[in-house]
Protein backbone atom coordinates (compact mmCIF):
# COMPACT_ATOMS: atom_id res chain seq x y z
CA UNK A 1 0.00 0.00 0.00
CA UNK A 2 1.52 3.13 -0.90
CA UNK A 3 1.12 6.34 1.48
CA UNK A 4 0.05 9.83 0.30
CA UNK A 5 2.00 11.59 3.07
CA UNK A 6 1.38 14.79 1.26
CA UNK A 7 -2.78 14.11 1.21
CA UNK A 8 -2.06 13.14 4.89
CA UNK A 9 -0.63 16.27 5.41
CA UNK A 10 -3.76 18.35 3.82
CA UNK A 11 -6.45 16.08 5.88
CA UNK A 12 -3.66 16.83 9.44
CA UNK A 13 -4.41 20.76 8.20
CA UNK A 14 -8.09 20.38 7.43
CA UNK A 15 -9.08 19.28 10.05
CA UNK A 16 -6.71 21.51 12.71
CA UNK A 17 -8.79 23.94 11.51
CA UNK A 18 -11.71 22.41 11.38
CA UNK A 19 -10.66 22.20 15.56
CA UNK A 20 -10.16 26.15 14.94
CA UNK A 21 -6.27 24.65 16.30
CA UNK A 22 -3.18 26.72 15.42
CA UNK A 23 -0.39 24.99 14.36
CA UNK A 24 1.33 26.23 17.52
CA UNK A 25 -0.85 24.27 19.82
CA UNK A 26 -1.30 21.14 17.57
CA UNK A 27 2.72 20.73 17.53
CA UNK A 28 2.85 20.99 21.48
CA UNK A 29 -0.22 18.43 21.67
CA UNK A 30 2.40 15.76 19.54
CA UNK A 31 5.35 17.36 21.25
CA UNK A 32 6.65 18.53 18.35
CA UNK A 33 8.27 22.04 16.96
CA UNK A 34 5.79 23.78 14.59
CA UNK A 35 8.47 23.38 11.97
CA UNK A 36 8.29 19.72 12.01
CA UNK A 37 4.18 19.89 11.99
CA UNK A 38 4.76 22.93 9.43
CA UNK A 39 6.84 19.58 6.94
CA UNK A 40 4.49 17.27 8.15
CA UNK A 41 1.37 18.88 6.24
CA UNK A 42 3.21 20.12 3.40
CA UNK A 43 3.88 16.30 3.04
CA UNK A 44 7.61 16.85 3.28
CA UNK A 45 8.23 15.49 6.93
CA UNK A 46 7.20 11.59 7.66
CA UNK A 47 6.52 11.90 11.37
CA UNK A 48 7.56 8.56 13.48
CA UNK A 49 4.70 6.74 14.80
CA UNK A 50 4.88 7.85 18.30
CA UNK A 51 4.34 11.52 16.97
CA UNK A 52 1.56 10.35 14.34
CA UNK A 53 -0.39 8.80 17.82
CA UNK A 54 -0.29 11.86 18.91
CA UNK A 55 -1.31 13.65 16.06
CA UNK A 56 -4.57 11.60 15.80
CA UNK A 57 -5.40 12.16 19.17
CA UNK A 58 -4.77 15.79 19.70
CA UNK A 59 -7.36 16.17 16.48
CA UNK A 60 -9.51 13.07 17.68
CA UNK A 61 -9.57 11.33 14.15
CA UNK A 62 -8.46 7.79 13.58
CA UNK A 63 -5.04 6.74 12.21
CA UNK A 64 -7.18 5.56 8.95
CA UNK A 65 -8.79 8.87 8.29
CA UNK A 66 -5.20 10.69 8.42
CA UNK A 67 -3.97 8.47 6.26
CA UNK A 68 -6.62 7.14 4.30
CA UNK A 69 -9.21 10.10 3.99
CA UNK A 70 -12.33 7.68 5.94
CA UNK A 71 -12.78 6.70 9.35
CA UNK A 72 -14.46 3.96 10.77
CA UNK A 73 -16.92 3.54 12.33
CA UNK A 74 -16.27 1.35 15.03
CA UNK A 75 -18.04 2.78 17.39
CA UNK A 76 -21.45 3.81 15.95
CA UNK A 77 -23.88 0.96 15.65
CA UNK A 78 -24.51 -0.93 12.36
CA UNK A 79 -27.87 0.32 12.69
CA UNK A 80 -27.23 3.76 12.58
CA UNK A 81 -24.53 3.32 9.82
CA UNK A 82 -26.57 1.35 7.75
CA UNK A 83 -29.30 3.97 7.86
CA UNK A 84 -26.82 6.65 7.11
CA UNK A 85 -25.80 5.18 3.91
CA UNK A 86 -29.25 5.43 3.08
CA UNK A 87 -29.53 8.81 3.06
CA UNK A 88 -29.44 11.49 0.20
CA UNK A 89 -25.99 13.25 -0.36
CA UNK A 90 -27.75 16.49 1.14
CA UNK A 91 -29.28 14.51 4.20
CA UNK A 92 -25.53 13.15 4.90
CA UNK A 93 -24.30 16.98 4.94
CA UNK A 94 -27.00 18.15 7.17
CA UNK A 95 -26.27 15.06 9.43
CA UNK A 96 -22.35 15.81 9.57
CA UNK A 97 -23.28 19.32 10.49
CA UNK A 98 -25.38 18.21 13.75
CA UNK A 99 -22.70 15.90 14.64
CA UNK A 100 -20.07 18.77 14.32
CA UNK A 101 -22.24 21.01 17.13
CA UNK A 102 -21.91 17.47 19.38
CA UNK A 103 -17.85 17.31 18.90
CA UNK A 104 -16.56 20.36 17.97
Amino acid sequence: MNINYEEAGKRIRKRRKEMKLRQTELAKAAGISNHYLCNIERGKSIPSLEVFVEICNALRVTPDYLLLGNMRGGNVPMNIMDKIRLCSEEDVERIERIIDSFVL
